[in-house]
């Protein structure tokens, strides 16, 4: 795994627009953003996602605007509810997420701040999977940040949001011609996140049963959340999102956390033409 300190400069090289920074028990995300930022000139860095649980409303709108000051144009907050055994994990109690994040964005709204405002207002999208969490990215924020969706889900979403909201759904790409290979990257990545109720729920919402989420995923399952295959294949799938009505598709090389520098260099030419 290359260090991003290396690789994300290239990365805004190859003309790729943005990077999403996680926080996933890793590096702190605000700051990390800073980083990212620092290290390249004009690529946008968006957190995907910023968990509310690990700041106050008070202490993110803070951190939002100093990168707003500092980078004018070139941050975007997202933030997210997280999961309940990442939140306990935290030693916190994981609250209703509509309920929640409803609360936290009224008190970034009337948080107080006297540091100088940023020369470009900083856009806020929501990690928004159900219908209810969509309406709120709609009607309180800048758009939806999605992650782990098929093509069907983008189009629901931007029917959800409407025009004129950012619509940024992540979709998990292997670039391999090895089918066993993808099969065993896939298991192990459907595996972790059907763990987690939000994406389960999600799924059960678009019409995958039960005995398609279990032990790693139904080949309809797995097809439809990762594009694997070469260049061609995962250009159309990309494509596939934003003929649906995505503004922008984050793609995620897997494994999980592992920047694949070969493979974005090889899609570049494919993905940057759409």
């Amino acid at each position: 795994m290359l260090t991003v300190e290396v690789s994300l400069p290239e990365v805004e090289e190859l003309g790729y627009s943005a990077v999403w920074v996680g926080e996933a028990f890793s590096r702190e995300n605000l700051s990390a953003s800073a980083l990212a930022l620092g290290w390249t000139q004009d690529l946008v860095v968006a957190t995907g996602i910023t968990n509310i649980y690990a700041r106050d409303p008070s202490a993110t709108r803070a951190g939002a605007n100093t990168l707003g000051e500092a980078f004018p144009g070139r941050f975007v907050l997202g933030l997210g509810c997280s999961h309940r055994h990442a939140v306990e994990l935290r030693g916190q109690t994981y609250g209703a997420p509509l309920t929640t994040m409803r609360a936290y964005l009224d008190a970034m709204d009337t948080a107080l701040y006297h540091g100088p405002e940023p020369p470009e207002r900083v856009p806020v999208v929501l990690a928004a999977l159900g219908p209810k969490m969509l309406d709120l990215a709609r009607d309180r924020t800048d758009g939806a940040h999605p992650y782990f969706v098929p093509v069907e889900h983008t189009a629901q979403a931007r029917e959800r949001l409407g025009a004129g909201k950012l619509l940024a759904p992540e979709q998990a790409v292997i670039l391999t011609d090895d089918e066993s290979h993808a099969r065993e990257l896939i298991r192990e990545h459907v595996a972790f996140y059907m763990t987690a109720p939000n994406y389960r729920n999600n799924m059960l919402r678009l019409g995958f049963d039960d005995a398609d989420l279990d032990n790693g995923g139904s080949g309809r399952l797995q097809d439809a959340v990762v594009a694997w295959g070469d260049e061609d294949a995962i250009r159309e799938r990309v494509k596939a999102h934003l003929d649906a009505g995505a503004d922008h598709v984050c793609i995620q090389t897997l494994p999980s956390g592992e920047l694949d520098l070969d493979a974005l260099r090889r899609l570049a030419p494919a993905l940057l033409e759409l």
